[in-house]
């Protein structure tokens, strides 16, 4: 008999589950509470064009990611390009792309590349991540650089990506990153070279989702799941919340034309459920109702939730009072990201780190890496903002953004007019990743929830990496 299981959560990590389950001869539902599947990695209209909400990046070492890409069949379609690397600081725009730009780079003496050099070198070769764990990530950095490196470089930079929470975060954490990007540099190809699929995740998700519907997963959209129940037959009980429900009795296909070929946007299932890859049709007349309960629909022999530790906490009502702590102490960054498609380049630096003050974090200018003809011509630019989930950027309004990013931009770059800007949005997480506290995994709870058949698998548990989709896809991996 078939074994029947439940995911919750549809972004890279829930999905290649789905797949492996499906595979391994498993009926698969999957749970979303968003209109679209993807998570992190989901996609948005920017313009005239359809593109990655939030800013992705293939490396030459991301084995995983390429492999579930070979794997649903777009292997040929990945780009490779060799990127540049800029630094704003001190008011100035500067290169640091090669040995001998960071030899002349002016912002440090000499003694402190040095330092600086030998620091990123040294942990390029460490091993033990786990004693990095037991230290603050400033004392380490601080001994090996410097205080005066540390405050003019690491200290921005760290702030820029975790706020103020740089002062609990262990040292493994800039230990991951070093890690991730000298792979990358010693990958088969020689040099950095970062990829992308051609169509971006967009059309990465068409196809994953294609290949699950092919494979019997069935996916549910705008599905999010109020609780999760173990029954005394020992199976577990999934129930949603109220959520929209199609006018549509038969099952249908709803084909759209994108721009590499027809794909099925969206495959309406059965009453009240949706199940598709991309997005969910829009109904003419929306209507809210609860979901049909019933056996074959809602109950399982195991979950497996992909979702926040904190948000998972929520679903179980039968969690062991400890185990509830754990997942709910678990602190996460958010993020406020803003996709600016506009019709000149700011620079060609694929990623610029910033260490001045500015209302941004960072600038990724996607089409340093992604031919222009993607963006009908014009530059793709991205802005993010790390700041923890109470920050009150969260709730200012979009207008308000606008102003206080593209004032930014003024700034820094003379040659920048606000009349080039051609689309403008903005996306809005509160949990992206958690901070690696120091010895973090130590406190961490198993995967294995104390409900028995119900397992939380979330990026909480990517103890020695940066999360990533190739991260996410590796947990997945190893899981399975």
């Amino acid at each position: 008999m078939k074994q029947n299981i439940a995911i919750v959560g549809s972004g890279f990590l829930g999905m290649t589950l789905a797949m492996r389950y499906a595979d391994a001869g498993a009926k698969v539902t999957l749970f979303e509470s968003a209109a679209e599947i993807g998570g992190l990695a989901s996609v948005w209209d920017i313009g005239d064009i359809v593109w990655d909400k939030h800013y992705h990046v293939v490396l030459a070492s991301d084995r995983h990611t390429r492999n579930i890409i070979e794997e649903i069949g777009l292997g040929d379609e990945f780009r490779w390009v060799e990127t540049k690397t800029g630094f704003y600081t001190d008011g100035e725009l500067l290169s640091m792309s090669d040995t001998m730009e960071f030899l002349k780079f002016k912002p440090l003496d000499i003694i402190s590349k040095l330092r600086l050099g030998a620091t990123i070198f040294y942990a390029s070769k460490v091993k033990d991540w786990k004693r990095l764990e037991k230290i603050t990530v400033e004392k380490w950095l601080t001994k090996l650089s410097g205080k005066k490196t540390f405050e003019k470089m690491w200290k921005p930079l760290l702030k820029a990506k975790l706020g103020e929470a740089y002062k609990e975060t262990a040292a493994s954490f800039i230990w991951a990153t070093i890690q991730r990007m000298y792979s990358a540099r010693n990958s088969g190809m020689k040099r950095e070279m970062f990829g992308y699929v051609r169509g971006g995740y967009a059309r990465v998700l068409e196809r994953f989702g294609e290949v699950l519907v092919e494979k019997g997963v069935e996916i549910r959209l705008n599905s999010r799941v109020d609780k999760i129940e173990r029954l005394d037959s020992g199976k577990v009980r999934v129930t949603p919340a109220a959520a929209r429900r199609h006018k549509d009795v038969k099952p249908k296909i709803v084909p759209q034309e994108t721009k590499y070929a027809k794909y099925q946007t969206a495959t309406v299932t059965s009453p009240g459920f949706s199940a598709g890859f991309m997005t969910e049709p829009n109904p003419a007349k929306p209507t809210v109702r609860q979901f049909p309960r019933n056996s074959s629909s809602d109950i399982f022999d195991r979950v497996i939730l992909t979702c926040p530790s904190n948000v998972a906490a929520k679903m179980l009502p039968q969690l062991e009072k400890t185990e509830r702590q754990d997942l709910e102490s678990i602190s996460y960054q958010g993020i406020v990201c803003a996709s600016v498609l506009m019709k000149c380049s700011l620079s060609n630096y694929y990623v610029t780190n910033i260490t001045d003050d500015t209302p941004f974090t960072g600038i990724i200018e996607m089409s340093a890496i992604v031919d222009k003809r993607e963006f009908n011509g014009n530059a793709l630019i991205y802005l993010p903002r790390y700041v923890a989930p109470d920050d009150e950027l969260f709730d200012k309004t979009d207008e308000e953004i606008e102003r206080y990013f593209l004032n930014g931009l003024e700034q820094m770059y003379p040659h920048f007019r606000k009349k080039d800007v051609v689309a403008f949005k903005i996306s809005r997480v509160r949990q992206v990743f958690p901070i690696p506290t120091v010895r973090y995994s130590e406190g961490l709870s198993p995967m294995k929830s104390s409900v028995d058949g119900v397992h939380i698998v979330n990026s909480s548990h990517i103890v020695n990496g940066t999360l990533n989709i190739n991260e996410t896809v590796a947990l997945a991996e190893n899981f399975f």
